[in-house]
């Protein structure tokens, strides 16, 4: 090496002692350590590896447990969560795994069936996938899938089932004219409340019949609906059907004779 490249690197390492080294007044940032080979008369300077630059970056998680299981009835919506932590830049997607069949990609729907919609706030970390009108060819596994290198998912199970009208007791009724005609409608495997329930005699809807001394009274909470005729008369026999909604209903014959 010339006379001027060693006073240069003279000049360099005096520079990298001067800030290194310990002295009075305030402390300096520590620069990467360095090292001079004396064999090569070069200065060497070493940096932390990149990915340690990015080590406090959150990782993406998923907020939702894989394997959730999700009831709902026929008719009704289903709401199936995934709740993505940290999502950054990426994108949810998802699948219907029984035939791969693409549902939403962000956003937007790209099944045909237009009962498939995704739902997702703005700030918010839930990107549900909503299934309106709910049939039991719906039942099944559902991925819910952010990209990624490799993409990452969680798969829900879609349960269906199918909520039905239940009159207590047998399928006949008989009856005397002037007795009290009693029938009760319970709504059984159901995963909400009816929003109604309506009976019919034949097919006269006759929740609103109080001229005719019918009386119905419907608990949605406890999914109980009654009818009540205090004195039944002859006009009174024939075919009741109790209708809830999202329900298949439930017949009874009343027979009534003297």
């Amino acid at each position: 090496m010339s006379v001027e490249g060693q006073r240069c690197l003279c000049v360099v390492v005096l520079l990298i002692h001067t800030v290194t080294g310990a002295g009075e007044g305030p402390s300096s940032p520590t620069p990467p350590p360095s090292s001079v080979k004396p064999d090569q008369n070069e200065l060497t300077v070493t940096f932390p590896p990149l990915e340690d630059l990015y080590s406090n970056t959150p990782e993406k998680h998923f907020g939702t447990e894989n394997n959730t299981v999700v009831t709902s009835q026929t008719g009704s919506t289903a709401l199936l969560p995934c709740v993505i932590r940290n999502i950054g830049d990426g994108i949810v997607s998802w699948i219907r795994r029984k035939d791969y069949h693409l549902l939403t990609v962000g956003l937007t729907t790209y099944s045909s069936d237009q009962r498939f919609q995704a739902i997702h706030l703005q700030h918010s970390e839930d990107w549900t996938l909503k299934v309106r009108f709910v049939q039991k060819r719906d039942a099944g596994i559902y991925e819910c899938q952010v990209s990624s290198h490799p993409p990452t998912s969680i798969f829900l199970r879609l349960e269906v089932v199918e909520a039905r009208a239940q009159i207590s007791g047998p399928t006949e009724k008989y009856l005397k004219p002037g007795s009290t005609l009693r029938l009760q409608c319970s709504v059984v495997q159901t995963t909400e409340a009816p929003a109604f329930v309506f009976w019919y005699h034949n097919s006269r809807m006759i929740n609103y019949d109080v001229e005719r001394g019918i009386n119905v009274t419907t608990d949605p909470v406890q999914r109980l609906s009654d009818l009540l005729i205090p004195a039944a008369s002859v006009s009174h026999a024939g075919n009741y059907t109790c209708v809830p909604n999202n329900a298949v209903p439930a017949s009874i014959y009343v027979h009534i004779f003297n």
